[in-house]
């Protein structure tokens, strides 16, 4: 079913390193475009990554395969008339580009962090869909070899994140306020002319 418009939903994605408040703006822009009464879908990774892998091993063929379903999916859904914001690390440019070309309309959102400001972050996620102290695990597996289960390579100290430096809208959460950085992305999505 196409929206009131007829036209295909955009696609918005917020990348970067875990722990950058990724989830946090997305949620945040994401509420407030239900609050506009706008047909959006909200699709994290780390919910997905369990439907499309029901025990994942986080190994690079692994992320591959995932990302690609996931853009897959945010694909199908604004095909149908629906937005979509999508949530997801996608540390290589690659897998972004890959969602740039199966949708019309689509934009990355870059949260952009410091690796010690995420680590900080990461360190106060209580065990969820994603490891507690990954980060730390991280990197004592690093320094020792020690092994953690369940611990793939971690974004940000065994994988680089790829930054894209013609992300269409960038949010620094070292000093961008959650409500700033959603209305950032909601002068954005305006400008963008036809929020549906």
């Amino acid at each position: 079913m196409k929206n009131e418009t007829g036209s295909p939903g955009w696609v918005i994605w917020f990348v970067g390193l875990p722990g950058s408040g990724k989830s946090t703006y997305a949620q945040a822009v994401y509420g407030a475009l239900k609050d506009r009464g706008k047909r959006v879908q909200y699709l994290s990774m780390d919910e997905r990554r369990r439907v499309y892998v029901p025990e994942p091993n986080y190994t690079s063929q692994e992320r591959n395969q995932v990302y690609r379903l996931f853009a897959e999916e945010a694909a199908r859904i604004a095909g149908q008339g629906t937005n979509v914001i999508m949530d997801g690390t996608a540390p290589e440019l690659s897998m972004r580009e890959y969602a740039r070309g199966l949708v019309e309309r689509f934009a990355e959102i870059y949260v952009s962090c410091t690796i010690e400001t995420a680590v900080h972050r990461e360190t106060n996620r209580p065990q969820g869909l994603v490891m507690a102290e990954l980060y730390q695990k991280a990197i004592k597996r690093q320094q020792t070899g020690e092994y953690f289960e369940g611990l793939g390579d971690v974004i940000g100290v065994d994988t680089p994140f790829e930054e894209n430096p013609a992300a269409e809208c960038v949010i620094d959460s070292n000093s961008v306020s959650v409500e700033q950085g959603r209305d950032l992305v909601l002068e954005f999505l305006d400008s963008w002319q036809s929020v549906k």
